[in-house]
Order: structure tokens, then C-alpha cells, then sequence
């Protein structure tokens, strides 16, 4: 049969990856030395395949991950997932599968340099980072190293997360070979009409399309084949409810946030307001002692005023009182005088009275 005119199933199923990449090692090796990033003279020579019932499947996640395992010729383990959409708990899950892969290859006795590396190789059918700035990167490389210093790594493990949905193949200029496995992986499907010819002249992507063909499927795992899209489109359906619960209830939280936000707002420009009315009281209060200093130094200058002119008022009384004292005296002289017929000049010389005054005392 043409393959270029061929029928297809879709690779990232259940069936059909299980069937490519988990029974023919010549596929996964030619596919894995073109994924990933591996070092210059590291290529994969031979695989073997290991039980992929290893690490238990998550309840939840029981159908979305499949996924292969093998070993190569240097022993270094390869886990290999496809996920056919993404929750926040995918990248957790490889890590453990590979940690776990990492330490059990330690027997007992065994020396830690001889545990060899493990990559696990997650291709998603969903975008997970979702930035404007993270829209033309879809291969996403991690492992163990330096901050400072990138290039000082730890060996062991090492997580390559490929986001199939951002991978358009008239935008990137990839490794030729990596560019046509993922074309491979994003483009065939039940509706593709026709096959480009670079694709069929790789010789395992060739072979990979053959077992792909509709046709090298029974009845039965062709009903098998639906079923898996039926359970997937079930629980990609409860989780997008879940998403959107949790997408509801973040914009409630959210929005009550943003009110118990604006509430302190406003409780600090109340504070605000308070401290500047106590500033202000403070500034009165200091004027209102200020003004009662200057009215208690006034009412004791003036005290002080009222006493003295007490004592002034006294002494004007005394002093007058000494004057009429004196003056009497005086009459007594010159009435005493005129009964003794001085005259009337003489008397005023001695006591210093008028001699009207005189007179006036002669005639009583």
C-alpha cells in the first residue's frame, strides 16, 4: 500500500504509542537520539524495554499518561510519557518516576558512582506555560545545576517536557530528524490525506507509519483504540470542571482580596487622617497652654500691679493722714497763739499758715 495516501490512527494514543515506540527498539532509539539533548559520542546504540508498572498510576491520571521504559547500552534509563493534557501535578509525577528509576539501581553494597543517569521525556498534548512570553518555546529542558554558574551541573537526572501544540514546523529550525518525529507525532492523525516525502525517506519514521496504518489494527483494538478517546475526553471534561470551579472560586478569593485590600487602604488613610486630627489636637493643646501660660503670667503681673498699688493707696492714706495731723497741730499753735494776743503775722511766720486762715480761727 502507498503510505503517503494511507489511512492513519493518531500516535499519541494509548494503542498506537504503546504499539510504535514500546515494541520496536530500532523506533525508539532513532526517536529518542533525535528528542534528546544528548551529549556528542552519547547516542543510544541499543535499547532494552524495562515493565513500565513500576511507579503506581495516580487515580486520577489513570488514563491520560502512557508511557515506555527502557535501558540502553550505557545504562542510562529513558521513562518516556505521553500525557494527552496537563494538570500541576504532571511535573511532580516524572520527577518522582525518574527519582525513583535513579535509586533503584543502587543494589546494596553497590558505590553511588556507579548509578547511571535517567531522562524522562514527557510529551504533553496541551500548553502548560501559557505567558505571552513562553508562546514560541515548546521544548523545555531541566536538570541540576549551578545558579550562578550554569554549566557546573550534577549528573543523574534530567526532565524534557515538549508542549506538541506549540510546535509549528514553518517557524523552528530544528535538528532535522527531531523536526520529523514531532511532525509525526502532531501532524498524522485519522484525517491527514497525504504524507510528505521527507518523512518517508527516514527509514524507522517509515516504519513507524506502517504499524500506524489503519489497516495493521484488528476490530478489536480498533474499538479500543475509541474507547481510549472516550475516557479521555471524560476525564479531560471533569478536569476542565474542576479547573473552572477553581478558576471561579480564585476570581471569589480574588475579588475578596481586593475588598479586604481596599478596606486597609482605607484604614490606613483613616489612620492617616486620625494621626494628622491628633497632630492637630496636639498643636492646640500646645497653644491653649501656651495661651494659659501667658494668662497666668498676666494675672500674676497684674497681681503683683494690684498689691503694689495697695501699698501705694495705703501710704497715700497714712501720709495724709499724717498731713491733717500736722495741720491740726498747727491750728491748735495758732489758736494757742491768738489767746495769747500774737498777732496775726506773727503766727502765720511761725506756723506757716495763711494769715486768711488765721483769721478766719480768730473769729470762731
Amino acid at each position: 500500500m502507498d503510505l503517503s495516501t494511507a489511512k492513519y490512527l493518531d500516535p499519541k494514543n494509548d494503542l498506537t504509542f504503546r504499539k510504535i515506540f514500546g515494541e520496536h527498539p530500532n523506533i525508539m532509539k532513532s526517536f529518542l537520539n533525535s528528542i534528546l539533548p544528548l551529549e556528542e559520542g552519547q547516542f543510544i546504540e541499543t535499547i532494552s524495554y524495562q515493565d513500565p508498572a513500576m511507579i503506581p498510576e495516580l487515580p486520577e491520571l489513570k488514563h491520560s499518561v502512557v508511557d515506555v521504559r527502557c535501558t540502553d547500552n550505557y545504562k542510562r534509563q529513558f521513562i518516556v510519557e505521553m500525557q494527552m493534557y496537563w494538570t500541576n501535578s504532571f511535573k511532580n509525577r516524572m520527577l518522582f518516576n525518574a527519582g525513583k528509576a535513579y535509586v533503584k539501581q543502587l543494589e546494596k553494597g553497590h558505590k553511588y558512582s556507579q548509578l547511571c543517569p535517567v531522562y524522562g521525556l514527557s510529551l504533553v498534548d496541551d500548553i502548560f506555560l501559557k505567558e505571552p512570553e513562553y508562546k514560541d518555546q515548546y521544548y523545555h529542558h531541566y536538570k541540576l545545576s549551578h545558579k550562578e554558574i550554569p554549566h557546573e551541573e550534577i549528573k543523574g537526572i534530567e526532565l524534557i517536557f515538549i508542549e506538541l501544540p506549540k510546535f509549528k514546523p514553518q517557524t523552528f529550525s530544528e535538528k532535522k530528524l527531531r523536526h520529523l518525529w514531532l511532525r509525526f507525532l502532531t501532524e498524522i492523525d485519522e484525517n491527514t490525506k497525504g504524507i510528505s516525502q521527507e518523512m518517508l525517506a527516514d527509514k524507522e519514521i517509515k516504519e513507524a507509519l506502517e504499524h500506524l496504518q489503519i489497516s495493521a489494527f484488528s476490530k478489536e483494538e480498533l474499538a479500543y483504540y475509541d474507547k481510549y478517546w472516550d475516557k479521555i475526553r471524560v476525564e479531560k471534561a471533569a478536569i476542565d470542571d474542576i479547573s473552572q470551579e477553581l478558576e471561579v472560586a480564585k476570581i471569589k478569593l480574588e475579588a475578596k482580596h481586593k475588598k479586604i485590600e481596599e478596606a486597609h487602604l482605607q484604614m490606613q488613610e483613616m489612620n492617616k487622617q486620625m494621626q494628622e486630627v491628633n497632630q492637630q489636637m496636639q498643636e492646640v493643646h500646645k497653644q491653649m497652654q501656651q495661651a494659659n501660660q501667658q494668662a497666668e503670667q498676666a494675672n500674676q503681673q497684674a497681681e503683683v500691679e494690684r498689691k503694689r498699688a495697695q501699698e501705694e493707696y495705703r501710704r497715700a492714706q497714712e501720709e495724709h493722714k499724717r498731713a491733717e495731723t500736722e495741720h491740726q497741730k498747727l491750728i491748735d499753735t495758732a489758736k494757742l497763739l491768738l489767746s495769747l494776743s500774737v498777732d496775726i503775722k506773727t503766727i502765720s511766720e511761725k506756723t506757716g499758715l495763711s494769715t486768711k486762715d488765721i483769721a478766719t480761727l480768730e473769729k470762731e
